[in-house]
């Protein structure tokens, strides 16, 4: 444990990053525009020049919240989600962001709470898995190959 790795989070490094990874606190923040402070800096952050990396679980996160705590529709979750990720200087850290709009817009129109079942599926395309290994039969509604253990 003697702290981050050169080059890593944490580093101060000789010149700028060259991407900002942004937490599910900032997402929330610059989607719902409360509290206005934190709101108005996530949306400095957000929409500035700088490369913001957003991780598929931080959408999974920003999702449940948005659901739970703010009562946000599914459809307009989604539309959220795929603008923001959509956004010239946003990129989706460990992965496509196509490939996640693509599992985004199939889980807009999908009963229940899919968002994290789509980003599961894309990281599962991403990685070009030949099938996804699955108890649950409805993940066959995105077009994936499954099988039960």
């Amino acid at each position: 444990m003697g702290g981050a790795p050169p080059g890593g989070l944490g580093d101060a490094g000789s010149g700028p990053p060259a991407v900002i990874a942004a937490d599910t606190s900032v997402l929330v923040r610059y989607l719902v525009g409360t509290p206005a402070d934190q709101a108005r800096r996530a949306a400095v952050l957000v929409d500035g020049d700088e490369e913001i990396g957003v991780s598929p679980v931080a959408l999974a996160e920003c999702a449940h919240v948005l659901r739970t705590q703010y009562g946000v529709e599914q459809a307009d979750i989604v539309e959220g989600l795929i603008g923001l990720v959509q956004r010239e200087n946003v990129r989706i850290l460990g992965g496509r962001t196509d490939i996640v709009v693509e599992a985004l817009v199939r889980a807009r129109a999908l009963p229940g709470r899919p968002i994290s079942d789509a980003l599961i599926v894309a990281a599962a395309q991403e990685a070009g898995a030949a099938t996804l290994a699955t108890f649950d039969r409805e993940q066959r509604r995105y077009n994936v190959a499954t099988r039960e253990p």
